[in-house]
């Protein structure tokens, strides 16, 4: 069974950062690939980041330049550093795991990915 748990959202007022972390177990596929997603109340799922098990990331272009995926291996985490979040940054951010690598040009695709994690909610306040 995968378990994918998110934590670190919160609320922020604009041009703040926080830092989403997922811990994930229950796996041990040589080739996959992590993401993150958001979802804002209203619209549908959105894919930000994603890292793939070469290290490679890519980035949605609404938050390249601002936000940064990495992950721990010791720690089974992937992280979200999220830096000079705007207003529309709010939305329930969620990890995801897809079972084979991937290699995207910008964000993830949600079809793709095969867990998910809960979702952990970010506000950003103006």
């Amino acid at each position: 069974q995968v378990y994918l748990v998110e934590s670190g959202g919160g609320s922020v007022q604009a041009g703040g950062s926080l830092r989403l972390a997922c811990a994930h177990s229950g796996y041990t596929y040589r080739n996959y690939c992590m993401a993150w997603f958001r979802q804002a109340l209203g619209k549908e799922r959105e894919g930000v980041a994603a890292m793939n098990n070469v290290w490679r990331a890519t980035y949605a272009e609404s938050v390249k330049d601002r936000f940064t995926i990495s992950r721990d291996n010791d720690k089974n985490t992937l992280y979200l550093q999220m830096n000079s979040l705007k207003p529309e940054d709010t939305a329930t951010y969620y990890c995801a795991l897809r079972v084979g690598s991937c290699s995207y040009a910008a964000g993830p695709f949600e079809r793709d990915f095969h867990y998910w994690g809960q979702g952990t909610q970010v506000t950003v306040s103006s």
